[in-house]
């Protein structure tokens, strides 16, 4: 079984967030990387709800913030709903990841976590009038 570290950073590399899954396969799919992470972060959000959210993706109805999401009220948020957008994201180069040394560019890219262990998500922000 393998651990993997899901990384947050801006586009110029300053590091946001990082935390850890155990307990993996050692090889897996972006795609399921993608979904075992979106997992976490909403499972960690519906144990506390509050107005703000730090997430990959930004739930319905909610406002993109400096650092998250901000929703108009405390709610519980569906999981599945939350990967099938973070997919349509990656899919839309909203985020890409880096696994190691190398972009990932497909859902089915087969990621060896024993080798690459460190899952990289950087965000893209859209340019205003751009």
């Amino acid at each position: 079984m393998a651990t993997v570290t899901f990384r947050d950073e801006t586009a110029t590399g300053k590091p946001v967030s990082e935390w850890e899954v155990a307990g993996l396969p050692e090889r897996m799919t972006v795609g399921e990387l993608i979904r075992i992470r979106v997992r976490e972060e909403v499972t960690r959000y519906n144990a506390r709800p509050s107005n703000h959210f730090n997430g990959l993706v930004r739930p319905d109805d909610a406002e993109t913030e400096l650092n998250g999401y901000r929703l108009r009220e405390p709610r519980r948020i569906d999981w599945e709903r939350q990967a099938e957008i973070a997919e349509r994201a990656f899919l839309s180069n909203g985020f890409f990841v880096l696994a190691g040394n190398r972009q990932v560019e497909d859902l089915d890219d087969v990621v060896d976590l024993t080798a690459d262990p460190d899952l990289v998500f950087i965000k893209l922000v859209a340019l205003v009038g751009g």
